[in-house]
């Protein structure tokens, strides 16, 4: 598809769908939307526009539409997939206006945002109700919701509550032609022809651009117990995360965590407990509920579980304070990675039991092309994020061998039951991965959805599969 620039006449009616004040043209008011949290990239967009309303939006996605105009959509730009890049030029259309909670329906459990909201604020703002929207990935402080639903976010609590995909009921959603529809509707069953609702979670900004999503909410946990377990290897701490939940316990977040990592966090962050010789890696296990008995008689299996994987030490978090501080080098970790270090971050899944495998493979593969890694992430529903440090590794090699080195780690995982992104998406920077486990049956039903929905392919383009 031939794109075409951005003219003056052009500019002048993005100008006045969404008023002078909300566009931006000169190169510094654009840096910031040339880039997200993926790695070193940087695209510049023509245009950047800051609707305020799903009518403002419907106008600019049908101008664009009839001009050709690619349009990237962008959230809070905390992705690390690339997809909120504008690879193509054009318009970007930023969303930082949607930013309010419209609704929270305390009868029906529900709530309708604005995909602008950021996603800790909202968490505050239904826990104060005393409810709970359990979707918190590491960057809930910054991210928004419309990204969240973009990429099918998780975060540490999906092990036990699920991914974004179980808390969305419907999503009002501008197409690429500037139609606005809601997708399905605004209760917990839905059978009523195809569901999309799902098909647009995960679609990463290809399909349509999301202007108000309406989630489910549950009653908030009032108790909790978090340790921190301590392993002499890798190898047995991983493999004591399947052996948990075989004992009959569903913590609501497990976490892998390397012992590198948690040094880093403590050189940076100034995070400070007694890191004993030995210590190789690291469970972070948090059990919640309302009755402490029970949350503590859970505590005591899982604990008989660690036991018998050679666990070395186990801390507790007793107060609401030491608990924070514990979770703090967990969500600190990518920070810490990315300041020690030239790094590529990949987001792999496998079945939970194939961890010792998977982490086993890539330290392995690391060793055969001269890459160093380091692992950490959702242990409990088998997410690995992995971040591969370039260490000793040549310039030269690090461009040139480090893909091969990556598709070995992705045939890997797909050979161990698993897939290529668990929960950052696929985007700019993973796309040339995806037929490592997909056939050419699985391009063609998605080329062919993406024609139906954007038959000028003007919607994010470049992005999950050319």
């Amino acid at each position: 598809m031939a794109f075409n620039k951005i003219t003056p006449e052009i500019l002048a009616a993005i100008k006045a769908i969404v008023g002078d004040d909300a566009v931006l043209t000169a190169k510094a008011g654009l840096e910031k939307y040339s880039h997200d949290e993926t790695e070193d990239l940087t695209y510049y967009p023509e245009v950047v526009a800051k609707p305020k309303s799903p009518e403002e939006v419907s106008a600019l996605m049908k101008l664009c539409n009839q001009n050709l105009i690619p349009v990237t959509p962008r959230g809070a730009g905390t992705g690390l997939s690339g997809g909120a890049l504008p690879v193509m030029g054009g318009l970007l259309i930023a969303m930082e206006r949607f930013n309010k909670i419209i609704e929270i329906d305390e009868q029906n459990l529900q709530a309708t945002v604005e995909p602008g909201v950021i996603t800790e604020n909202f968490m505050d703002a239904v826990a104060a109700k005393g409810l709970l929207y359990p979707i918190d990935p590491a960057s809930k402080g910054s991210c928004f919701i419309g990204g969240n639903v973009s990429h099918g976010s998780g975060g540490p609590r999906v092990v036990k509550y699920g991914t974004i995909r179980e808390y969305v009921l419907n999503l009002q959603v501008v197409l690429p032609c500037g139609d606005i529809i809601w997708t399905g509707a605004n209760t917990l069953k839905y059978a009523s022809g195809y569901n999309l609702t799902q098909l647009m979670i995960g679609s990463e900004g290809t399909l349509g651009i999301v202007t108000k999503v309406v989630v489910k909410l549950i009653p908030l946990p009032t108790q909790s117990a978090l340790m921190l377990a301590s392993f002499p290897s890798n190898e047995a701490a991983s493999a004591a995360v399947s052996a948990i939940f075989r004992a009959g316990v569903v913590p609501s977040a497990l976490e892998f965590m390397e012992r590198r990592g948690v040094e880093w966090v403590m050189e940076k962050d100034g995070i400070q407990f007694d890191l004993k010789d030995g210590v190789q890696a690291f469970l972070l296990i948090e059990v919640d509920g309302t009755n402490m008995d029970v949350i503590f008689a859970d505590c005591e299996k899982i604990n008989i579980v660690l036991e018998e994987f050679n666990c070395i030490d186990v801390l507790f978090g007793d107060t609401a304070a030491q608990k924070e501080e514990l979770w703090r080098i967990r969500r600190t970790m990518a920070v810490s990675v990315k300041s020690n270090s030239i790094y590529k971050e990949e987001d792999c899944v496998v079945p939970r039991a194939a961890l010792p495998q998977l982490i086993k493979g890539i330290k392995d593969i690391g060793v055969k092309y001269g890459f160093d890694s380091l692992c950490y992430g959702h242990a409990g529903d088998g997410n690995v994020h992995l971040n591969i440090l370039k260490a000793s590794m040549s310039d030269e090699d690090w461009n040139t061998k480090l893909k091969d080195g990556v598709s070995e780690i992705f045939e890997l995982t797909v050979a161990l039951g698993g897939t290529i992104s668990g929960e950052h998406g696929i985007g700019l920077v993973q796309k040339d991965y995806m037929p490592i486990k997909y056939s050419e049956v699985h391009f063609a039903l998605w080329r062919g959805i993406k024609q139906v929905f954007d038959k000028n392919g003007i919607l994010n383009p470049g992005k999950i599969f050319n």
